[in-house]
């Protein structure tokens, strides 16, 4: 799934916006601000930014955007489409940022200018693309680790998962600003979670490199178990017995995508287990989508 971003140059002083998936479509005469008022929230935050940090004027243009992934899916959509317009104002101003630069500026744009709650690993992995490890540290250092993989391993791994649209979206910024309190809280519970899925990370990058790809949904529930742990609206009765159903029926585990409380959940489906979890899940009214692997990023391009 992807976001598309297309600016096309106006010489008639003229804005547009337009949202294809949205079905939304505004007009402004060209201005050095434009108002954030719940609509077009993202694209006029870039716009803001690349006003004030790089062409120091009004710009006229038409923007056009796409979205695969519903909002509130939990896939990072709203992230992945902040660096698909940034990088679409990248391409048209020539603008000298490269993937770091990027993917530093779409956080603080989402993070801090719009003040919207999240992480930054979806910005830098809509950025890079492929199977990365990232390390974040103190401060803004992040190191992304690009992961050389074997592709049969990958070619296994896409078989075996399954990415199940619950058909049911969620607010994460609320459910992410009661992990962070919980953090702040010092709830000891919280933390020792946290701490876990940092090893999760870890373990997980050494089963893909060495092929245990046995181990994959094991480490998938340890982290899910761990996760639920953060927040208490991360899951929920429907959640969870769409996942015990799911380990039923052969995956030997899952987690779900995002923040948590609706949206996709993957599952990890070994020996020929997938089509059997797929029909079962079938009751509740979702979609089983294909899990396919990405080697590119952000691509841009001018015609």
């Amino acid at each position: 799934m992807y976001a598309y971003a297309t600016i096309i140059p106006r010489d008639d002083g003229k804005i547009v916006l337009n949202s294809l998936d949205k079905n939304e479509r505004f007009e402004f005469e060209k201005t050095d601000f434009l108002e954030i008022d719940g609509h077009f929230e993202l694209a006029k935050g870039i716009y803001n930014r690349i006003v004030k940090d790089f062409s120091k004027k009004p710009l006229s243009f038409e923007l056009t955007t796409f979205v695969d992934a519903p909002p509130g899916s939990g896939l990072g959509t709203s992230s992945t489409l902040v660096v698909a317009i940034l990088g679409a104002f990248a391409e048209w101003l020539k603008l000298p940022l490269g993937e770091y630069d990027l993917a530093h500026l779409a956080y603080e744009i989402e993070r801090i200018d719009l003040n919207m709650a999240g992480g930054k690993q979806d910005q830098y992995a809509a950025t890079f693309g492929g199977v990365n490890f990232m390390e974040f540290f103190k401060g803004d250092k992040v190191i992304v680790n690009p992961l050389r993989i074997k592709s049969i391993y990958l070619n296994e791994l896409a078989y075996n998962l399954i990415l199940y649209n619950t058909a049911t979206s969620r607010l994460s910024s609320k459910i992410i600003e009661n992990q962070s309190k919980n953090v702040l809280k010092k709830n000891e519970v919280s933390i020792e979670a946290t701490q876990k899925l940092k090893q999760q990370a870890i373990m997980m990058k050494e089963a893909i490199l060495r092929g245990n790809l046995n181990q994959i949904g094991e480490l998938l529930d340890f982290g899910w178990q761990n996760k639920k742990l953060l927040a208490k609206d991360i899951t929920n009765p429907f959640i969870d017995d769409i996942y015990k159903t799911a380990i039923d029926n052969g995956a030997s585990g899952g987690k779900i995508s995002g923040a948590g409380g609706g949206g996709f959940i993957f599952f990890y489906c070994p020996n020929n287990s997938r089509i059997k979890v797929i029909k079962a899940l079938n009751k509740f009214g979702g979609k089983a989508n294909r899990y396919e692997f990405t080697t590119q990023g952000l691509t841009t391009w001018t015609i």
